[in-house]
């Protein structure tokens, strides 16, 4: 048996330290080191025996891989391009968000060209046939097994040599190098250790199923997410049906890409056309309402923009954001009062981003001014504009990128009219929409007032 040894590691950053102390040095939190029994063994082993050689980058020959497609668009865009042979790819969302469900359809589609293997720690076989009857998906080519043993598994999959395998979930995994529970932050590292290892090793991609905490964060050590090429986060809410799967790190592709899923009765169904189902807007105008077109990955997104302002019952006003950062609302609120003379400092102010996606570009700045000045005079702001742009601290309206992708994404869904940074708005004339630059908030204000 092999010798082990006790640390204590860091829950936050995953720096282990020979003794117990009540804060990390590292990221500077408190009380979150616990004690980890780990097998030396474990720590010493490399990916392979030939990767410990001394080279010259420049000798290194370079394998152009072919990525494996997921047969599904949304899930390659957000990978990427695809599956990389021997990357390690981390999915994490809500309970109920379907990861689950996704990968189970992503194995029975691809597996029959590539070889599979599922492994399930909290679920039965008999519970995923189940499913897999209920979404009406082949089952013919899919190799799976319920295991939670981390040396069996890897065992099994030396075996049957899979191109892709699933582990749902790797907070249910456990290595026997280790004494601690699974779940543990220990048994979380370890096991994931070891199956990267033999991911890299045998050139497989290796997709973990990772629990969040009640915050909305990976739960468990966060050094799991260095050790990982691509972490994927499904955001969903029980009463919502789409499902956004958003990449914040990926070393094969572009971060920020975002994927767009409807959850129904036949599992996760990709939508083609996101914006569509964003703009489901009453056919009656009211005021506190506009489309704004935000950047997310590689294309633009035409989402509503919703904001209700009223009076502060309590005399305690306040700020409720939803899709929106809430610093930055209530930065905008105090831009909106010196440079756009709107006192809503004694009012209740709440902003919604429609369809349950999370904005985070500055661009929406502009809609959301607009939107609370038009839900403040109660003044309704026409169906067919549309806005966007960054506003600075002293009023300027600043250009943002991409800035005639997304006027021609307006266009095609038959706007007629967009503000714009006037740095964005463009030279020559555009078919089907007018843009009106603006450099001024108060410039801004002043073209709906005029209306």
């Amino acid at each position: 048996m092999a010798r082990s040894k006790t640390v204590f590691v860091c829950s936050d950053c995953g720096t282990d330290y020979p003794k117990w102390q009540g804060q990390c040095n590292h990221c500077g939190t408190w009380n979150t080191l616990s004690q980890v029994v780990v097998g030396n063994e474990s720590r010493r082993r490399g990916y392979a025996d030939e990767t410990a050689a001394l080279r010259v980058l420049g000798d290194v020959a370079i394998e152009e891989q072919s990525r494996l497609s997921t047969e599904s668009n949304e899930f390659d865009r957000v990978l990427g391009g695809g599956l990389v042979p021997g990357s390690a790819v981390l999915i994490s969302g809500n309970p109920g968000a379907g990861k689950s469900t996704l990968l189970l359809q992503v194995i029975c589609r691809v597996a029959g060209n590539e070889s599979t293997l599922y492994v399930t720690g909290e679920e039965s076989l008999a519970q995923v046939a189940m499913r897999a009857r209920r979404l009406g998906l082949p089952q013919d080519k899919v190799q799976v097994m319920a295991e939670t043993n981390v040396e069996h598994i890897v065992e099994t999959w030396r075996s049957c040599s899979p191109r892709i395998c699933v582990i749902d979930s790797i907070q249910a995994m456990y290595t026997e190098s280790i004494e601690s529970a699974p779940g543990s932050v220990g048994q979380v590292r370890e096991s994931a250790a070891a199956l990267i290892r033999q991911a890299k090793t045998c050139d497989t991609v290796l997709i973990l199923v990772g629990h969040v905490t009640k915050e909305g964060s990976l739960a468990g050590p966060r050094v799991l997410e260095h050790m990982i090429d691509t972490f994927i986060m499904i955001d969903g809410v029980a009463d919502n049906r789409f499902r956004t799967l958003r990449s914040s790190k990926n070393r094969f592709g572009a971060v920020n890409e975002v994927g767009i899923f409807a959850m129904t009765g036949r599992g996760m169904i990709e939508v083609t056309n996101p914006s569509a189902i964003f703009l489901s807007r009453s056919k009656e105008v009211s005021p506190g309402s506009v489309v704004m077109v935000v950047w997310e990955g590689s294309r633009p997104l035409l989402v509503e923009a919703q904001a209700l302002v009223d009076d502060s019952v309590p005399g305690n006003p306040r700020r409720v954001s939803v899709g929106f950062e809430q610093n930055r609302l209530t930065m905008l609120l105090a831009i909106l009062h010196r440079h756009g003379g709107l006192q809503v400092g004694d009012k209740d102010v709440f902003v919604n981003a429609v369809g349950g996606i999370r904005v985070e570009e500055t661009s929406s700045d502009l809609a959301l001014l607009l939107a609370i000045m038009s839900s403040f005079r109660d003044i309704p702001l026409p169906q067919h504009l549309v806005c966007f742009g960054e506003v600075g601290l002293s009023g300027e309206i600043r250009p943002v990128p991409n800035g005639l992708e997304r006027l021609n994404e307006a266009a095609k869904h038959g706007f007629k009219k967009a503000i714009v940074p006037a740095a964005n708005a463009p030279r020559k004339p555009l078919q089907g929409i007018e843009v009106v630059g603006v450099s001024r908030l108060s410039h801004a204000l002043a073209v709906i007032e005029a209306k």
